[in-house]
């Protein structure tokens, strides 16, 4: 780890598991001290935001410093969990990038109207996933700062 870096809960909102495990993978390979928890969708999300339902034991416990998230999920998709959070002033200030499959341009603009830092394409390889996880976790965690992390619940 870096001098600068800090290590900070990292939240990945991704229904795909092979996508949750390249990613944990690349973090792995990376070498990256952050803690990373994953969930399937939207409202695991948000459960685990408010720490709801299975999340209930987690009370007290720091809140996520950046959440990456997919906008395709069951359940309740990435656009709703993001419309929902950055409704909420309790977790808005918390850092969300998009990390997706779409390059459609309603998705980059609607993301970023509704109030997201970053909208990735998933990279194709696992070298440019690990480059491109090198690069954000750089910047997020060593060159800008960010605010406080909240306990949840």
């Amino acid at each position: 780890m870096s001098k600068g870096s800090k290590s900070i809960i990292m939240m990945y909102a991704e229904d795909d598991p092979e996508d949750r495990m390249f990613l944990k993978e690349a973090m792995e390979e990376s070498e990256l001290p952050n803690e990373l928890h994953f969930v399937e969708d939207g409202e695991a999300l948000m459960d685990y935001l408010y720490r709801r339902g299975k999340y209930a034991g987690l009370s007290g416990e720091l809140l996520p410093g950046l959440i990456l998230l997919d906008l395709n999920m069951p359940k309740k998709d990435g656009r709703e969990a993001l419309r929902e959070i950055k409704a909420d002033p309790n977790l808005r200030r918390i850092p969300i990038v998009v990390l997706t499959t779409s390059r459609e341009e309603e998705d980059i603009i609607g993301s970023y109207d509704m109030g997201v830092s970053g909208f990735v394409i998933k990279p194709v390889t696992f070298e440019s996933l690990c480059e491109m996880i090198k690069g954000l976790t750089k910047y997020w965690f060593e060159i800008v700062e960010l605010p406080p992390q909240r306990t949840g619940g």
